[in-house]
C-alpha cells in the first residue's frame, strides 16, 4: 500500500482587513448578472511593482487597492462582475469579468473616474461563458478559464488563450467548471482548478502551443478547488474554500505543504508577494480578509514584475 508523509502545517496571520464602509453593496450600476448578488467577496489578488496588491470584489463590481502595510482605498467601481485580476509589466490591470468578458483597468484614474473599458467579449460570433480567473506567460500570452455555469452536468467549460499578437484560440473545451489557473515555470504544463471535479488537471502544451494528454494532476480530498499560485521549485497552491485550508503540491502531485487559515474557512484566491516574494497571500470572505503566511520556498516571479 502506498503512502506520503503527511504535509506540514504553516500557519497564516492576517495582513489587511477591508474596512467596515466598504463591506456593504456598492453605489455604482448592477449588471443583469450581479442584480441578485449581495456582500461582498474579496477575490483576484495580484501585486504591482510597487508592492501595492489589488483585489476584486465580485458582487459590487470593485477593485481595491492595499498598500504594503494594508491600507485599503477604492480604485473603480464599474457595472460588470470581475472575478479575477492580474497586472501586465507594463502596468495595465486586466480583469476577468463573468458579465462582459476580458476587462482593462486604467490604474492612473481614481474611483470617480476610473476608466475600465471591453478588450475581448469574446470570439467572433460567440461571447464567453463566463470568465473566471487568468495568468500571463513570460511572452504576454494570456491563458483564461471561461467557466460560465458549467459542471459535471454539462462539462464545456474552458481555457482559451489570447496571444500577445491579438489571436485568441481555445485551449480546451471539455471541462466541467474550470476556476484557477496557474503556469508551470517551464510554461510547457497549464493548471486548472476544476471546481465541480474536486480536481486539478493538468494541461500540457505542444511546441506549436497546443495540447496533449491532458490528465488529472491531483485529486483533492474536499470540494471546489478555486484559486491557485506557482512557487519557484514547480509546487502549486491550491485554495480549498470551505476546509480553511491552502494545499501545496509538488510536481509529483503530492501534498507537501497545509497552510491554515487563522480566520474563517472561505480561501479563495491566492498570489505570492511581499519581503522576497515569501509569502503567501489569501483571500478570505468569511471575515472580509487578507491573510498570508511566509512560506518555504519563494513565489514564481508574477509577470507584473518580469
Amino acid at each position: 500500500m502506498y503512502g506520503f508523509p503527511p504535509p506540514r502545517v504553516i500557519a497564516s496571520e492576517v495582513f489587511a482587513t477591508l474596512p467596515e464602509h466598504y463591506r456593504s453593496e456598492g453605489s455604482g450600476p448592477r449588471s443583469p448578472t450581479r442584480a441578485s448578488k449581495t456582500g461582498t467577496t474579496l477575490e483576484g489578488p495580484s501585486f504591482d511593482r510597487d508592492g501595492n496588491l489589488y483585489c476584486v470584489d465580485i458582487p459590487n463590481s470593485r477593485i481595491f487597492r492595499f498598500s504594503p502595510g494594508g491600507d485599503c482605498a477604492l480604485v473603480a467601481e464599474y457595472d460588470g462582475e470581475p472575478n479575477g485580476l492580474k497586472i501586465h509589466r507594463d502596468g495595465r490591470i486586466f480583469i476577468a469579468d463573468h458579465h462582459h468578458g476580458l476587462m482593462l483597468l486604467d490604474p492612473a484614474t481614481g474611483p470617480a473616474t476610473a476608466k475600465v473599458s471591453v478588450v475581448c467579449a469574446g470570439f467572433e460570433k460567440e461571447r464567453f461563458k463566463g470568465l473566471n480567473d487568468l495568468v500571463f506567460a513570460s511572452n504576454g500570452d494570456l491563458y483564461m478559464t471561461d467557466q460560465g455555469a458549467t459542471g459535471l452536468h454539462d462539462p464545456t467549460g474552458r481555457v482559451v488563450r489570447l496571444r500577445a499578437t491579438g489571436e485568441l484560440d481555445i485551449l480546451c473545451d471539455t471541462i466541467p467548471s474550470p476556476n484557477g489557473i496557474a503556469l508551470h515555470a517551464s510554461e510547457k504544463i497549464v493548471y486548472v482548478a476544476v471546481t465541480r471535479a474536486s480536481a486539478v488537471w493538468h494541461l500540457p502544451l505542444t511546441k506549436m502551443g497546443g495540447l496533449v494528454k491532458v490528465g488529472l494532476f491531483a485529486q483533492l480530498p474536499c470540494p471546489a478547488p478555486d484559486g491557485m499560485a506557482m512557487d519557484a521549485d514547480g509546487n502549486l497552491a491550491v485554495a480549498a474554500p470551505g476546509l480553511g485550508v491552502v494545499w501545496v503540491y509538488n510536481r509529483h502531485g503530492l501534498p507537501i505543504f497545509k497552510v491554515e487559515s487563522c480566520r474563517g474557512h472561505h480561501l479563495t484566491n491566492l498570489a505570492y508577494g511581499g519581503p522576497g516574494n515569501r509569502f503567501l497571500y489569501m483571500t478570505e470572505g468569511d471575515s472580509f480578509s487578507i491573510l498570508r503566511a511566509e512560506m518555504p520556498v519563494a513565489g514564481r516571479p508574477l509577470f507584473s514584475h518580469l
